[in-house]
C-alpha cells in the first residue's frame, strides 16, 4: 500500500471517530413517511428563512453546529474564519435534532451543520461555493457535502491529493442536485 494512501486512510479514521454522526437508519424518518421526503412548508422556512442579502465586502455571521470534540470541525471554522466569515460556534452533544429541525435531506449528512445568510450548509463545504450561493440567492435550502472528503476544506492531508467530491444545492423540496466539483 503506497505512503499517501496509507495517510489518507489513517487521517480518516482518526477524524471519524471524534465527529457526530447520522443516527442509524431507524432513527431517521422512512421513506413511507410523508415528512422524509422534505419538511413540511412551515418547518422549512422556518429552518432556512429567505436569504439575506448581502451587502459588498460584508458576508452574514456563521452559526456552526458541531460535536465539542471534533478537530475537523474546528479546522473548517478556521476556513471560513479566513474567508471574510464572522463565526459563532455552538458545541452540541447531539446534531441530529438540528440537522432535522434545519431540514439536512436525509443521508446527505456530514459532521457539522451551519446557518448562514438564510441558508444550511453541512459538512466540510468550501468557503467560495457558500459565497457563491449568497450572492446567487437560489430558492433553495442551502448547501451539502455528504460525508468527509478527503481533501474537502477541514480534511487536508498533507502529501495528499484531494479526492474529488461535489457539493450539492439542496432545493426547496428537499431533494439535491451537483453545485460545484472540487479535487478534480
Amino acid at each position: 500500500m503506497n505512503r499517501s494512501l496509507l495517510a489518507a486512510l489513517l487521517a480518516t479514521a482518526l477524524a471519524l471517530p471524534a465527529c457526530a454522526r447520522e443516527p442509524a437508519p431507524s432513527a431517521q424518518p422512512r421513506a413511507a413517511d410523508p415528512h422524509a421526503a422534505h419538511a413540511p412548508a412551515a418547518k422549512a422556512k422556518a429552518a432556512s428563512g429567505k436569504a439575506v442579502p448581502v451587502a459588498a465586502g460584508t458576508l452574514p455571521r456563521a452559526i456552526v453546529h458541531k460535536s465539542p470534540t471534533c478537530g475537523c470541525c474546528e479546522v473548517w471554522v478556521e476556513h471560513l474564519k479566513q474567508n471574510g466569515f464572522r463565526v459563532e460556534v455552538r458545541n452540541e452533544d447531539n446534531l441530529n435534532p438540528i440537522k432535522e429541525r434545519l431540514g439536512v435531506p436525509y443521508g446527505k449528512g456530514s459532521c457539522h451543520t451551519a446557518q448562514i445568510g438564510g441558508y444550511i450548509v453541512e459538512g466540510h463545504v468550501p468557503a467560495s461555493d457558500i459565497k457563491r450561493l449568497l450572492k446567487e440567492k437560489p430558492d433553495a435550502r442551502g448547501l451539502v457535502l455528504p460525508g468527509m472528503p478527503i481533501g474537502s476544506p477541514g480534511m487536508e492531508v498533507p502529501g495528499v491529493a484531494a479526492k474529488p467530491y461535489t457539493v450539492e444545492l439542496v432545493k426547496r423540496d428537499g431533494s439535491t442536485v451537483g453545485y460545484s466539483t472540487h479535487g478534480k
